[in-house]
């Protein structure tokens, strides 16, 4: 705008409203915001983007559109923006997003979320699991030292559901029909050293092959393996011919040799537990979505940036 044009407008602003001060506030908050999300979005691209379709780098520059670059490969004649291939394409509402992240940094409810982002919760729902699609797979990839390990369950769950259930539909919220271990229960195995490096798995089954299966590619050959005194973990230790220190809980052990221990491993455990307890059971496919959620918040604890979230969203970021 020119300098005499924004002259102008200044002089008009008094003649407004308060009604249309409000909408006029809202409006460049809104700018404001989508502005921020672009600038976010098109640093993946900004220093070499390459074409999501052949890889090539002959890339030009091919108009914008919905307030972000396009592009077009010379090999392939693809066209393409920063979002193109991530969970976050095609989304709308870019000016709620960095909104919509610090929900997430706070664990809200979809309901919530929606009420504070003035959407739909429908799309709050949508948002965050696309939001969660990438830090779903950023878990630590290989353990060393002491690494601690413990299983944990949470009732299945078919929560969203409609037809083709295996079973009567339960009152949200309801308890296991049976007591302890069972079907119903789905194991979740929690592997953290002492660097505060975590992995986690939705198994089948917690016996040998389902854990031996999961730790095999994930513990150092050298690693001392700490774990309760559960005889699948100890049996997987002992196939894997790795060293184990396992902890006698029951016995009112809690340290062996002043340093092995799963105090590391119970506490994520619990405090996982604890975060969940708010969503009033999540469904079991979704499952996996939420323990990347809370590995991606709980190192921050409690101060992780709507930012950071975007960039995990984004595959930008790797938060362990």
């Amino acid at each position: 705008m020119k300098t005499e044009e924004f002259h102008v407008l200044t002089t008009e602003l008094e003649k407004l409203t308060p009604h249309q001060r409000s909408i006029l506030v809202d409006r460049l908050h809104k700018i404001e915001h989508i502005q921020a999300v672009s600038t976010l979005v098109e640093s993946r691209v900004q220093s070499k983007p390459l074409c999501p379709k052949c890889g090539h780098d002959r890339i030009a520059r091919w108009g914008s559109a919905s307030g972000l670059q396009r592009y077009r490969c010379a090999a392939c004649h693809t066209t393409f923006n920063a979002l193109t291939g991530t969970p976050l394409a095609r989304l709308r509402h870019k000016d709620k997003w960095l909104e919509f992240a610090q929900q997430m940094a706070d664990g809200q409810s979809v309901r919530n979320s929606a009420r504070v982002c003035e959407v739909h919760r429908n799309t709050t729902f949508l948002w965050r699991h696309r939001f969660l699609a990438l830090p779903n797979a950023q878990k630590a990839q290989s353990l060393v030292g002491i690494a601690e390990v413990d299983e944990t369950y949470f009732l299945e769950s078919f929560k969203g559901q409609k037809k083709d259930m295996p079973r009567k539909p339960h009152k949200r919220g309801s308890k296991a029909s049976k007591r302890g271990l069972s079907e119903e229960q789905i194991p979740v195995l929690i592997c953290r050293d002492r660097t505060g490096s975590t992995s986690d798995f939705v198994l089948d089954k917690a016996d040998k092959t389902h854990i031996s299966a999961v730790l095999k590619p994930l513990l150092a050959s050298d690693v001392v393996l700490c774990t309760d005194s559960g005889r699948a973990l100890g049996a997987a230790a002992r196939e894997m011919g790795i060293t184990h220190r396992p902890i006698n809980l029951a016995a009112g052990i809690k340290v062996v040799g002043k340093v092995y221990h799963v105090q590391n491993v119970n506490a994520y455990g619990s405090r996982l537990k604890e975060w969940m307890i708010r969503f009033h059971g999540v469904a079991t496919h979704n499952l996996a979505n939420y323990l990347g959620w809370r590995r991606m918040i709980d190192p921050a604890h409690g101060s992780l940036s709507p930012r950071a979230i975007l960039f995990a969203a984004l595959g930008m970021g790797r938060v362990l």
